[in-house]
Order: structure tokens, then C-alpha cells, then sequence
């Protein structure tokens, strides 16, 4: 699969709206973010759209595309590279596993969506957000840290500001090739303490030793979608490969759900009969906080 180098410029409805208002409004410069919020330039509103730093233009009649983007529903809004005078959808096909990938734009970093589903919450928080609620329900993060499913990488990104090291694994390698376009990602491929590794996290945890790491951070897509990363077999193994006073941190879902209640029951049932002597709640972070 060839990688696409780091867009530039990547843009959202968010951005792509004051930009629209600016030209409406007269002026002839305004400050946006290049990067869904990140840093902020200074760029030029011209005739014919609008200039940024580098002189990439991206015209009206994209912007526009853009911001209508953002239509009526809870899981729209594109986020769009700027590149070769044009805009690109930022999304991705898996030949391998025959799933679609996407950014959807937040206010902050954006989420990817796989089968209609964000794979972070974005009721009443975002997904950086949500990433540091899990980081916080596992500190301190210390140590030699397992990510057992990478996605857009903000879970490696936080644990690589503290922990030693930090391995994560993907299961898809189209998910890091969307990685490499969503610039809240970036880190993943240039911290020298996160290592990569890709294949299905059911068969990876199987080739490390015993009590490698200091703290596993589980994070699975649903059980629809990853039943096998919920089962007792799988928890053996990660009780297998975390220290002694090591911590499991699992999100779940909302415990407040039906689901959510019903899933989180199997779940702290699996890992207290895999060895695991204390299973405690995280409700803020949506998840369980296990004890070997």
C-alpha cells in the first residue's frame, strides 16, 4: 500500500466557515487553522480564494464543498487535504478487510468512523478528550505501556508523554494510512518511544513475555465488530504480559446503556476468573480499571 506523504493543509467545515464569513465580511486576511485546529497562519482572501503560507490556494467553490460538508446529521462533516490546487476527501478503502474508513471533523482532533460508527465519543467531549479520560484512569503511565489497538493513535500519543516506551498494534494497515493524513496523528509516526506493530492483537499478545509491560491500555472497536478481544482467552493473555501491581485500563462503552451495562457485567466477570484480583469502575473514562 503506497503512503501518502502529510498533507499540508487539512481543513473542515470549522475552519472552512469563518473563511466564507471573512470574504463575505470585506476583509482581505484572516486567521484559520491549517491543521483542524492545531496551530493558526495568517492567510490572504483574494478573488479568486483563499492564499496560506507556501502559496497553496484553495478556491470558493471548495470551501464551499467544505462547509457543506457539515450537514444535518450527528456523524457528518468531512475533513479535506488541500493539495495540487484542489481538495481531497480524507478516506480510505481496505482492500484486506473490505471496510471504510473516514476523518469526521470535531471541534478539536477529529474522529474516524468505521461502519457508520466514531470510534471515539463525541457527545459532550471529543476524542482528545476522551483520550485523556483514559489516560487518566490508568495512571501513572509508566513504564513499558501496550496499546492493543492503535486507531488514530491518541492513546499512544498521550502514554508516550510519560511511559518509557509505548507498543501499540493495528490490525488494519489502511487505518495508518489515515493516520498519515490526519495531522492530530502525526506524533504516532515521529515519537521515537511509540513502536508499531500491525496484525490482530488476539495473535500479537502471543509473541510477547511475561509481564513485559507496566500498563495495558485496551481500547477495542465494539464486540460486534472485535468479539474475540472481549473473551477470556484474550485476557488471559494480557494478565499473562502485565507486570505484578500492573494495571489493565478497558474501555466498554457508556455503563450507563443497556448495552453498555450488559457488556460491562461479561466483561469484569472474564477478568476477574483470568486471574485478575480487582476490577474496579471507571465511569468518567467509560471503562474498567483491573488490577493484577
Amino acid at each position: 500500500m503506497n503512503e501518502r506523504p502529510y498533507p499540508s493543509i487539512v481543513l473542515s467545515h470549522y475552519q472552512a466557515e469563518p473563511l466564507l464569513r471573512a470574504r463575505q465580511d470585506g476583509h482581505t486576511s484572516v486567521t484559520v487553522s491549517p491543521d483542524l485546529g492545531l496551530s493558526q497562519v495568517e492567510v490572504a482572501i483574494e478573488p479568486e480564494g483563499v492564499l496560506f503560507p507556501g502559496a497553496e490556494r484553495v478556491g470558493w467553490d471548495d470551501l464551499e464543498m467544505i462547509r457543506d460538508s457539515r450537514g444535518s446529521g450527528p456523524l457528518t462533516g468531512a475533513c479535506y487535504a488541500v493539495e495540487d490546487g484542489g481538495i481531497r476527501r480524507i478516506e480510505v478503502y481496505s482492500e484486506e478487510y473490505g471496510r471504510y474508513y473516514s476523518l469526521m471533523a470535531t471541534e478539536g482532533a477529529p474522529t474516524m468512523i468505521l461502519a457508520g460508527f466514531p470510534m471515539h465519543r463525541i457527545k459532550g467531549t471529543d476524542p482528545h478528550r476522551d483520550t485523556l479520560e483514559k489516560i487518566r484512569a490508568a495512571a501513572p503511565v509508566t513504564g513499558r505501556v501496550l496499546d492493543t489497538t492503535t486507531g488514530l493513535g491518541y492513546t499512544s500519543i498521550e502514554a508516550a508523554r510519560t511511559a518509557r516506551e509505548v507498543i501499540t498494534v493495528e490490525l488494519d494497515p489502511a487505518v495508518l494510512q489515515l493516520c498519515r493524513q490526519n495531522p492530530w496523528s502525526r506524533a504516532l509516526f515521529e515519537n521515537p518511544r511509540i513502536v508499531q506493530l500491525v496484525g490482530d492483537s488476539f495473535d500479537r499478545v502471543r509473541e510477547f513475555q511475561g509481564e513485559e509491560f507496566d500498563r495495558i491500555i485496551h481500547d477495542p472497536p465494539s464486540f460486534s465488530l472485535a468479539g474475540q478481544l472481549y473473551s477470556g482467552e484474550f485476557y488471559r493473555e494480557l494478565y499473562r504480559v502485565l507486570r505484578r501491581n500492573g494495571r489493565l485500563f478497558h474501555y466498554i462503552g457508556d455503563p450507563e446503556s443497556k448495552l453498555g451495562n450488559r457488556v460491562t457485567r461479561g466483561v469484569v466477570r472474564r477478568l476477574q476468573e483470568s486471574g485478575f484480583k480487582r476490577v474496579v469502575p471507571r465511569p468518567q473514562a467509560f471503562g474498567v480499571l483491573a488490577f493484577k
